[in-house]
């Protein structure tokens, strides 16, 4: 068995907008175990990135420790990388973003990097709205330790071995609801039509854009009585609604029943239309989206699609007022304007 690609790619291949083909974003030959819910997920963001023309060079992909955080190797290949100690993902992509505001950043951790060791970090992100998506790929374990149950375990799931988590789960949608995370999302690993476009929205929201999405563990939770299981997952997912992302520049043809779809305008002009299916359910009231994820959750279901998002949302470098040239390419003229400004500043303070 080999683990290197072929270079060979057949030239009639369909290319995006910038000239690329899909097998242009990805990355190595996975590692994971067969049927890991990570590698579709992984499949999404090269899906979700082609469609989205997104320039490779322009991209920062990051990660912590565990299966997911092994995952950037196997997407866009041709992106800047940083897979950093566990559980302080988070604070490498603030430092990066702070320094360098013009790439895209995508963080990619697990229940256990996220939910656990790196909690702490986690919710400094959310209330900061640092510009990024944080996707956790969230199945309820720790795979590479031989699958104890993780903080995001539900209560009364049934492990492997046949004992009982006796712990209530870190809902961390909920708390990233709670926190006032301005994008919250959540899906399912063998969902792409409903998960491709909400990472193509994540990607475009300025501000901290949340994604929780259930991947089953084929080989330590994917057994009778996991709740992270991919027949438990397919049997009690509760949709909020059906998704279908605009980029600006492209038409929009998509139409809807009235009084049962809305769409939501970003920053740039993109729009995220969406097909009502859950009622008493406005994502853009962040109370209405945690009273959908209770309801949901005091029925067994596992509700997804795009749960809350902040319309006027403002990232980090707008709240702190940076300016607009990133930090990483400030000169010394820049930096240092000289005695006269110097003197002009002091004698503000007199």
């Amino acid at each position: 068995m080999t683990y290197i690609k072929p270079n060979f790619r057949h030239p009639a291949l369909p290319k995006n907008k910038i000239g690329f083909a899909r097998a242009d974003y990805e990355g190595a030959i996975s590692t994971l175990c067969a049927g890991c819910g990570h590698d579709s997920i992984s499949g999404s963001i090269v899906q979700a990135c082609y469609e989205m023309a997104v320039e490779p060079h322009k991209l920062a992909k990051l990660s912590g420790i565990g299966c997911s955080s092994k995952t950037p190797t196997y997407f866009l290949s041709n992106s800047h990388g940083f897979n950093s100690v566990h559980g302080r993902m988070p604070s490498v992509t603030t430092g990066a973003n702070m320094a360098n505001r013009d790439l895209i950043y995508l963080g990619v951790s697990g229940d256990g990097d996220t939910a656990s060791i790196g909690m702490g970090q986690f919710v400094h992100a959310v209330r900061r709205n640092l510009n990024m998506v944080y996707i956790v790929m969230n199945n309820g374990c720790y795979g590479l330790t031989k699958g104890q149950d993780s903080a995001t375990a539900d209560f009364g799931s049934v492990s492997k071995p046949g004992s009982k988590n006796m712990f209530q789960a870190i809902d961390l949608a909920g708390l990233a609801l709670e926190l006032g995370a301005t994008f919250v999302g959540r899906s399912f690993s063998g969902d792409k039509t409903q998960l491709v476009p909400m990472i193509k929205a994540a990607m475009s929201h300025p501000g901290f854009a949340f994604l929780d999405v259930i991947s089953p563990c084929v080989t330590f939770n994917n057994n009778v009585g996991s709740t992270k299981s991919y027949t438990f997952v397919r049997d009690h997912q509760e949709a909020t609604s059906t998704i279908d992302f605009v980029p600006e520049e492209e038409e929009i043809t998509v139409e809807y029943e009235e009084g049962k779809s809305t769409h939501v305008t970003l920053h740039d002009g993109s729009k995220i239309h969406l097909e009502k299916l859950a009622p008493e359910w406005d994502p853009t009231d962040r109370f209405s989206a945690v009273g959908r994820l209770q309801q949901a959750k005091m029925k067994g279901d596992i509700l997804t699609g795009l749960l809350y998002i902040d319309p006027e949302s403002q990232d980090l470098h707008s709240l702190i007022d940076t300016v607009d040239q990133p930090l990483n390419s400030l000169r010394e003229k820049e930096l240092c304007p000289g005695n006269e400004k110097l003197q002009a500043i002091n004698e503000g303070f007199r």
